[in-house]
């Protein structure tokens, strides 16, 4: 299923620049691995050694963070923009 995905300045030299990309996958989980196939190493940067979101990143799909949905296993339908949002901190 083919899915947008919008793409944090941060990660963007992965992906030539491009804010938004083409996904695919029925699943968060399934997007991320073809997103990791597309642009190579961007995958490292959101998940962790151990296969989890990292800390400080922030995942929608749709306007459900994932965190409080089913997580990686989170239903990617089609059409539906993904939104990739590193956590700020200040002080």
């Amino acid at each position: 299923m083919s899915v947008s995905v919008r793409i944090p300045t941060i990660l963007r030299t992965y992906t030539g620049g491009n804010a938004e990309v083409s996904g695919e996958g029925a699943t968060l989980r399934d997007v991320l691995a073809k997103l990791d196939s597309d642009y190579p190493g961007i995958g490292a940067r959101i998940l962790d050694e151990s296969g989890k979101i990292r800390r400080f990143v922030n995942v929608y799909v749709g306007e459900e963070d994932v965190r409080f949905a089913e997580g990686l296993d989170t239903p990617a339908p089609e059409g539906v923009q993904i939104s990739i949002i590193p956590a700020v901190a200040g002080g």
